[in-house]
C-alpha cells in the first residue's frame, strides 16, 4: 500500500483492521482513486474539496456532495465500510462460497442486507472480458439445478432427466508456461448449435485448438479451429485431446451451490458463476496483499445494482444517479 502499511493476512487481522474507521477509508479511497487525484463521479471535475467533519467532498464543478460509496457497487448503501470490506474477504476467499446467512450471523446485519451485499459483491468480481482465449481451449456444457425426480409433485415440471436445469457453458484456456488456466462461463439455457457455436467463436481467437466432447453443436468449429473431439462413451482422454479441466472447475461449482448456496434460481445464475469463475481464476494469488481481496476491489467502482433490479422491479426511473454508465 501506498502508506507503507501491508494488508493484513488471515480473517482475524482482516476484521481488526477494518474496524479502524481510518484505514478502511483510506484502503477504499486508495482503491477508488490510486493517483491520488481525488474527481467527482458525476461531472468528471478534479476540482473536489474534502470536508473532515463528514468524510465526504464537495465538487467544485457541479457544487455537488459525494462519498467514498458514490460510483460503486456500495453507493446508497448504510452499511459501513468496515462490513463491507470484511464481506469482501469473506466472499473472495472462501473456496466453497459463503451463504447470505453465514454474513447475517458474522457481520450482525440482516439475512436480506447480506443477500443484498453479496450480490453487489458479485457484481465487482465480475471479469471485464477484454482479450480472447487463445492456444488450448476447452469447451464444455453442464447443466445446474434439482433433478426433476426430486421435486415435490406440485413443482415438479413435466418430463424427466434435465427438464427443469438451465444449461451453462463454459471455456477454459489451459495452463501454458506464462500463466494459469482460465475459465469463462455464461448461461446459455439450451445446449443447441445456435446457443454454443456462437459463444465459442465470440471468445476464442481463429486458428485456436479447441477441445469439446462428442456433442453436434460443436461440429461446425471446424472451419475456423482446430478442433479435436473426445467421445465419452469410448474414453475421457487421448493424450491431450479431453475436456478435464472443466470437468475439474463443473465439480467446484457444483459442489459451491449444492453445499453453501443449496438453491439457485435461474435469474440469478450467472452471477453466482462470475463469483465461481473469480475465485478459480485468482486461486494463485494470495488473500490479502496483492491478492484476490484486492483485485475484486479494484472492480468495485463504475458498476451499481440497485435492489429492485436485483429482483426484476426496476424501471428507469430507477438508476443509480452516481452511475450513469453503470452496467449490472
Amino acid at each position: 500500500m501506498k502508506n507503507g502499511t501491508d494488508l493484513p493476512a488471515t480473517l482475524q487481522e482482516a476484521m481488526v483492521y477494518f474496524a479502524n474507521e481510518e484505514n478502511a477509508f483510506e484502503l477504499v479511497k486508495e482503491m477508488r482513486w490510486p493517483d491520488g487525484k481525488v474527481t467527482c463521479p458525476r461531472c468528471g471535475s478534479d476540482k473536489a474539496y474534502f470536508l473532515a467533519k463528514y468524510r465526504i467532498w464537495k465538487c467544485g464543478g457541479c457544487k455537488k456532495q459525494f462519498s467514498l460509496k458514490i460510483g460503486t457497487v456500495m453507493e446508497d448503501s448504510p452499511i459501513g465500510l468496515d462490513k463491507w470490506l470484511s464481506a469482501f474477504w469473506l466472499i473472495v476467499n472462501a473456496k466453497n462460497g459463503i451463504s447470505s446467512y453465514e454474513i447475517h450471523r458474522a457481520l450482525g446485519v440482516t439475512q436480506k442486507t447480506a443477500w443484498f451485499l453479496l450480490h453487489r459483491i458479485r457484481l465487482a468480481m465480475q471479469e471485464g472480458l477484454f482479450s480472447k482465449m487463445n492456444g488450448e481451449v476447452e469447451a464444455d456444457e453442464t447443466f445446474i439445478g434439482g433433478s426433476a425426480r426430486f421435486m415435490h409433485k406440485g413443482k415438479k415440471p413435466g418430463g424427466t432427466g434435465m427438464v427443469g436445469k438451465v444449461a451453462v457453458m463454459g471455456l477454459l484456456e489451459r495452463t501454458t508456461a506464462k500463466k494459469a488456466s482460465r475459465v469463462r462461463c455464461k448461461v446459455t439455457g439450451t445446449v443447441r448449435r445456435r446457443d454454443l457455436d456462437p459463444v465459442v467463436r465470440e471468445h476464442v481467437e481463429k486458428g485456436s485448438h479447441v477441445f469439446t466432447d462428442a456433442l453436434h453443436s460443436y461440429a461446425r468449429l471446424v472451419d475456423e479451429y482446430t478442433h479435436n473431439v473426445i467421445d465419452h462413451a469410448e474414453c475421457y482422454a487421448k493424450g491431450r485431446i479431453h475436456t478435464n479441466g472443466l470437468e475439474n472447475f463443473w465439480s467446484l461449482l457444483k459442489r459451491c451451490v449444492r453445499g453453501t448456496y443449496v438453491n439457485v434460481e435461474p435469474f440469478h445464475l450467472f452471477r453466482y458463476l462470475d463469483e465461481q469463475c473469480f475465485r478459480f481464476n485468482e486461486r494463485k494469488n494470495e488473500d490479502g496483499d496483492k491478492g484476490r481481496f484486492l483485485l475484486a476491489l479494484q472492480g468495485m467502482v463504475g458498476k451499481g445494482l440497485r435492489y429492485k433490479k436485483l429482483i426484476g422491479q426496476m424501471g428507469e426511473s430507477d438508476q443509480l444517479p452516481g452511475l450513469p454508465n453503470a452496467t449490472a
